[in-house]
């Protein structure tokens, strides 16, 4: 009987490895050239904003929020898809989901919190230094014509 649960559990576990993953990231422009972007309190340096999906919560729903919770800044129309890239430092069957939107017009900031750390918008020619470099890909194919990656 014990022997009949462990491998049930082992095919579970099995089953719980092989599930993909969604996240979602994405450039917010402020109308002015500045990017949104975001250091966490976790993870040393700046990113573009995002997060996971919820169930039942498409993947533009998904970044929509992430936004809003990590920066206090809404999305003035909905973000457009430009990528879905592999995400092979998180896992084999995790993929991105990347977006570009505009804040609504006024967007006010939220403080540092127990996620984020600091955040802001920055000139292209002014980005904070540490910035990752996986932001810089996805900051080049959006603004300098530089061809998608597969991986994030």
């Amino acid at each position: 009987m014990l022997r009949a649960i462990a491998k049930e559990i082992v095919i579970w576990i099995g089953r719980f490895r092989r599930t993909a993953r969604l996240g979602v990231r994405g450039v917010v422009g402020d109308g002015a050239g500045r990017v949104l972007l975001v250091r966490h309190t976790y993870l040393p340096g700046w990113y573009l904003p995002g997060g996971g999906v919820d169930a039942g919560e498409t993947a533009a729903e998904a970044f929509a929020r992430e936004v809003e919770e990590e920066t206090g800044v809404r999305l003035a129309a909905a973000p457009r898809l430009v990528g879905l890239h592999l995400n092979l430092r998180a896992g084999r069957r995790d993929h991105v989901a990347f977006f570009v939107a505009e804040a609504e017009a006024g967007a006010r900031l939220a403080g540092p919190s127990r996620e984020i750390a600091e955040l802001g918008f920055f000139a292209l020619d002014a980005l904070p230094e540490g910035v990752t470099p996986a932001t810089r890909r996805r900051l080049d194919e959006v603004f300098a014509g530089a061809a998608a990656g597969r991986e994030w």
